[in-house]
């Protein structure tokens, strides 16, 4: 389905560990900054699907903060919604399950590490985070 100018829509979602020592120095500056570098080197690396598809990364960090292009798109969503269903309730219904859900998500990680002992599993944090974001995209699409 066109999203538009014809051309279908791309998004490729990014979460970013806002405390992560690489990112800790600029995170430390200005919220949402490891989101918004995440979503320009996912624009760099698909630069390519610019000429066939409308691709927009939508970057998220774990303690909260959004892209810039992850708000734009989420607006540009929202506007759908109400222009499509005729009542600005859609729009906020959507809102409140992406906060909800999200700090759900991070939530999660105390359980994996509880977890990941009594289950003999070598565990890193960059497991329990995948697995974490995983289930934030389970809960998302899937009404979990």
């Amino acid at each position: 389905m066109p999203w538009k100018l014809g051309r279908s829509l791309v998004w490729d979602a990014t979460c970013v560990d806002t405390l992560a020592p690489s990112h800790l120095p600029i995170t430390a500056g200005c919220a949402g900054s490891a989101a918004a570098s995440a979503e320009s080197l996912k624009r760099r690396k698909y630069y390519n699907l610019a000429s066939s598809y409308i691709y927009e990364p939508f970057g998220v960090e774990t303690l909260g903060p959004w892209g810039p292009s992850a708000l734009k798109l989420f607006k540009n969503i929202l506007k759908r919604l109400v222009d499509t269903s005729r009542d600005q309730r859609a729009g906020l219904f959507l809102g409140q399950r992406l906060s909800i859900a999200m700090p759900y998500n991070v939530a999660m990680l105390p359980a994996f590490l509880v977890l990941s002992p009594l289950t003999s599993m070598r565990t890193n944090f960059s497991t329990l985070y995948v697995n974490s974001c995983f289930y934030f995209f389970l809960i998302m699409n899937f009404n979990l």
